[in-house]
């Protein structure tokens, strides 16, 4: 098994699953479809990783993630710089938004995509707590400017759904996800 992810918070996650698997990243260029909606762009991204990888490996079972943070309908990514970090956390300050993780499974010729909804609410947030928060440089590389498995978790006042999509990998989801992969292969084989 692949992931082509060089996020260490999904390889920690997929550990959970299968302790035997190896990380190859993906060169492809993510860039979005013009038109394409906010909810089905993390979809959109882990099928062009996966299938990336999957291209180089064909009979291997390639699995590629991506993570959205929406707030109004805008995709917040990861913040280009200290302001863009202030602005998507004043943003999401005293409000619910939602993450969504999109997963692609590919292998053998075959692809299977699905995507988890978690909601997430943010407590009211004042101008130190987010200059404190910035300061520890853990915005940076996530999206929406926060880790809420991290020093994030003091700016989360609720969660409704999967704990693990937020931080990256819908981990129950995909297990069974590669069960039913998995066991489609093996019909294959039989028939």
């Amino acid at each position: 098994m692949i992931l082509a992810s060089q996020s260490p918070r999904r390889q920690e996650l997929i550990a959970n699953i299968t302790p035997s698997f190896r990380v190859i990243v993906s060169q492809a260029e993510e860039k979005l479809p013009e038109g394409i909606a906010p909810e089905e762009a993390p979809v959109y991204l882990a099928g062009i990783k996966a299938e990336a990888v999957a291209a180089a490996h064909p009979d291997e079972v390639v699995i590629g993630a991506d993570t959205v943070v929406i707030l109004d309908g805008e995709i917040l990514g990861k913040p280009r710089d200290q302001a863009d970090a202030e602005r998507m956390l004043r943003a999401l300050s005293g409000r619910e938004h939602t993450v969504i993780t999109g997963c692609a499974i590919c292998g053998f010729g075959r692809r299977v995509t699905f995507s988890e909804q978690t909601r997430v609410t943010f407590y009211p947030l004042s101008d130190r707590e987010i200059a404190e928060y910035i300061a520890t440089g853990e915005p940076f590389d996530k999206a929406g400017a926060y880790g809420i498995q991290g020093k994030g978790c003091v700016l989360v006042q609720r969660i409704e759904g999967d704990f693990f999509n937020v931080v990256g990998l819908p981990v129950a989801k995909l297990k069974r996800e590669l069960e039913a992969f998995d066991t489609s292969l093996s019909s294959e084989d039989k028939a």
